[in-house]
Formats: structure tokens, C-alpha cells, sequence
């Protein structure tokens, strides 16, 4: 980073040419004057990409004596990231000019291998033995280092509890506690085509919940849902300014938020009927134009300095400086023996109850058709969607509410028939737009049954 200081004096002449060739040149961008490069693409907030690119900055001219900049690339969120990566491949195979796909979870990483688009990079023996292979049967790194778990995430419920209590609102435990028709128009939600952490949220609900009733919630909170936005990390936002109550949201999100407005404000629960604990990965991609930069790079976030960033306030010395902090689990199990009290977070190592074995093959296998099935049936279709919610919402008559509700949460295939389609057909172009177009019509008829049976 270049800063210009101000000039004084009285310019004249040849000397207003000379201090403009001056100006120019401090103006070129750092990058031009570094001797190394790194070019990462990652969904991740401003927050993270300033911490892990400045110190990552400094620690590798300590570890070569050479400078490198690191310059960040965003498409938007997870899925988009992930969508831009294997286009840019689809149209250059060899390279597409980047080094690094840091967060996004664990699922589009496995999607990734399947496609041969990462290179492995073993860390060092003394490095790599202090992080656990495996977490609760979910892989922490790949068997062939192709990938690596840079920080643990959790994904639950944040709720303003302030507003909670005074519109006398449940509090929000669970998963299912979402799905009450008593919350209609106080949730925060995400699209899944375009955020991965909230596509993972709904993976993790059907996971736990099972495809009928899985859906079946998945629908009732959709229709609980104010707006869907693009991004996860529109959602914590939205709760502290009351524009919702509750919210579907990340860890670190909702941990960053509540590190600024205080923990008897906003709250953050880990949903006893669907907990997950999740790698959010970092990788190299095939054709890395700076390998040797991008190996340095793994080496650093897996180090325990690095790691530290995640766990540290940002008033410690040796945490990050931005300000609330980075707020997310590391994973070092031996990390928080070390710095005791001082981490700011929950270790998910020492946890009571034992996280749900997501299963990320399954999630990766069904991304695709998983967003679309839920873009179609309760985005698309929303407002369709909380017309028939309200009207269930005001009948009294228990007979004609039920009926009205198994109406609501039909769905247009089976579990069997959704990954059947994810292995042989979705990457079809006519056979995926055919299906949407049905759904969206079954959407609209279900959703009309729904709205009359409850009149």
C-alpha cells in the first residue's frame, strides 16, 4: 500500500512537470513494486481478505526476505464464486490466471476435486500433524491435500432479542422453531444460488429434518421469510437494525455483530436439532500462476499465527485489527489450551452435544439442483408462497389447516428421483430449464390449492 503526503512550496515551470512525474510515479499501484504476487478469489467479507492479506504480507517477506502483494478477487458469494471458477475453465482449461479459492465452505471444494480443478500441496510433517484429519466424521482436509479446512464454522439462528421480547416472540432454538407461523415476515434469509453458507443452511435442514419434512420446514420458514437477499452477511445486519428479528446466519457473522452490540442484545444459538460444524476451506487451483506464492499462502492461514486471527479479539496484541474482530473457530484443537481465556469464540472441540454428521458428498453431489428446487418453489414463488402462508395463518377451523398445509409443502419429486437427476441430467441445459419450467407451475398450483383449502 503507497501513501502520498502533501506537498509544499510554490511550483513553477519545469518544477510542476517534474513533481507531476513524481506524483504519477507514487501513485502506480504497490503491486508494481513488489516482487511477488498472489491472486486469490474468495467470497469472504473485507474484514478477513485485509487481515489474512496484510499479515500474510509481512509474515512471507519474513520467511523469503522478497515482497509480495495480494490482490483479491469477488464475483459475489460462494456460489457465484464457484460458477465463475468453472466457467473461466470451461472457456481457458490450462490456467485461468488465479492462484487461491479461499472460504466457501467445504461442499463446492469436493466439487471442485471431481472436476480435477485443485492442485495438492502437502504442508510440512510438523505442521499437518496438529490438525485433526477428521471433526465428528467430516473431513477437516482432504486425504490428498487438495484442499484444507481453514477455519471451523458453525450455522444457526441469530435472533434481536430486544424486539423478540417486546413483540412477545418465541425465542428460536431450533431449526423447526423457524417454521412457526407466528414469526410470518420477522425472518432473514438468504438465496441459495447465490450464497453457499446459506445454501448450506437448508442442505443441513434437509439433511437433519429428511427430504419430506425437510422441505416441508424448508417452506413454512420460506414462507416466514420478509426478503430473500444475495448475500449471508446482509442477514446479521438486518437483526441489529430490527429490519428482522430473526436470521439464518453464520457464526462469524452473527459473532462479529454481537462483539459491537453486546451478547444481552443479539443472540446466537446453534439449532439442538440440526448442529453442524463445518470446514470453510482454502485450496490451489490448477494452472496457479504463482504456485510457489500459493503454497506459502496454505502454509501461513494453517499456521498457528494466522490461526490466531480467527480466535483473538481485536484488542489483543496478537489478534486482528479490524475492528469486532474475525470471530470464527480454528482449526488447531491445541490452539485454545494455549491462549486459555483469551479466544473469543465457542471450541467446538469440547463441545457438549455431538454436531451432526453432515454428509458433504451427498451436499456437493445435489448442489445444482438443491438451489434451483429451492429458488423455484419458495424464492421465485414467494410471494405466492406467504399469500397461502397468511391465509393458513388466519383459519381456524384445525381440518381445513391441515389440509391447507399438506397442500403447502407438496413437493414435485422424491429424494431418490433429486439426486438421480443431480448424477445424470442437471448439467443438461434443456432437461434442467423443462423441470424448472414445471416446477414453477406446480409451485403456483400447490400454492393456489393451499391459499382456498384454508378459506
Amino acid at each position: 500500500m503507497s501513501y502520498l503526503k502533501p506537498l509544499g512550496g510554490n511550483l513553477k515551470g519545469s518544477h510542476i512537470a517534474t513533481w507531476g512525474i513524481v506524483l504519477c510515479f507514487l501513485a502506480l499501484p504497490a503491486v508494481l513494486f513488489a516482487q511477488d504476487e498472489l491472486i486469490i478469489i474468495s467470497p469472504h467479507p473485507e474484514g478477513i481478505e485485509t487481515e489474512f492479506g496484510e499479515k500474510f504480507e509481512m509474515w512471507y517477506h519474513e520467511q523469503t526476505g522478497r515482497t509480495v502483494e495480494t490482490d483479491w478477487r469477488d464475483v459475489g458469494g460462494t456460489s457465484s464464486n464457484y460458477r465463475f471458477i468453472v466457467s473461466e475453465f470451461e472457456r481457458v482449461p490450462d490456467s485461468i490466471d488465479i492462484d487461491i479459492f479461499f472460504g466457501g465452505g467445504t461442499d463446492v471444494y469436493l466439487r471442485l476435486v471431481a472436476k480435477d480443478l485443485l492442485i495438492p500441496h502437502k504442508l510440512p510433517p510438523t505442521q499437518l500433524e496438529q490438525i485433526p484429519q477428521a471433526f465428528h466424521g467430516i473431513p477437516i482436509y482432504d486425504a490428498e491435500h487438495r484442499w484444507y479446512g481453514a477455519a471451523l464454522s458453525s450455522f444457526g439462528i441469530m435472533y434481536n432479542d430486544e424486539l423478540r421480547t417486546l413483540r412477545q416472540l418465541p425465542e428460536a432454538t431450533a431449526w423447526e422453531d423457524l417454521g412457526d407461523a407466528a414469526l410470518l415476515g420477522t425472518i432473514g434469509a438468504a438465496d441459495p444460488r447465490e450464497s453457499g453458507s446459506a445454501h448450506m443452511m437448508y442442505e443441513i435442514i434437509l439433511q437433519t429434518h429428511g427430504w419430506e419434512e425437510g422441505f416441508a420446514l424448508l417452506t413454512k420458514i420460506g414462507g416466514n421469510v420478509r426478503g430473500f437477499s444475495a448475500g449471508a452477511n446482509v442477514i446479521p445486519t438486518d437483526v441489529v437494525a430490527g429490519q428482522v428479528i430473526y436470521g439464518l446466519a453464520i457464526d462469524f457473522y452473527a459473532y462479529g455483530q454481537i462483539a459491537v452490540i453486546g451478547a444481552d442484545k443479539i443472540k446466537y444459538i446453534m439449532p439442538k436439532d440440526g448442529t453442524v460444524v463445518n470446514p470453510d476451506s482454502i485450496a490451489i487451483l490448477k494452472g496457479a500462476p504463482n504456485m510457489a506464492v500459493a503454497q506459502k499462502f496454505i502454509e501461513f492461514v494453517l499456521s498457528e499465527s494466522a490461526q490466531k486471527l480467527w480466535l483473538l479479539s481485536d484488542t489483543d496484541a496478537e489478534g486482528p485489527s479490524w475492528k469486532g474482530g474475525l470471530n470464527r473457530a480454528s482449526v488447531l484443537p491445541a490452539l485454545y489450551d494455549k491462549l486459555g481465556e483469551r479466544y473469543v469464540v465457542t471450541n467446538p472441540f469440547t463441545m457438549e452435544s455431538t454436531p451432526f454428521q453432515y454428509d458433504a458428498e451427498k451436499g456437493g453431489t445435489r448442489w445444482d439442483i438443491i438451489s434451483d428446487l429451492f429458488g423455484v418453489l419458495i424464492i421465485d414463488s414467494h410471494k405466492d408462497l406467504v399469500n397461502a402462508w397468511k391465509a393458513i395463518r388466519k383459519c381456524k377451523d384445525p381440518e381445513k389447516r391441515d389440509a391447507a398445509i399438506a397442500a403447502l409443502v407438496q413437493m414435485p419429486l422424491t429424494e431418490e428421483e433429486a439426486m438421480q437427476f443431480a448424477e445424470n441430467n442437471w448439467k443438461k441445459p434443456a432437461f434442467r430449464n423443462q423441470k424448472i419450467k414445471e416446477w414453477g407451475q406446480f409451485a403456483k398450483k400447490k400454492f393456489k390449492a393451499a391459499r382456498d383449502l384454508a378459506r
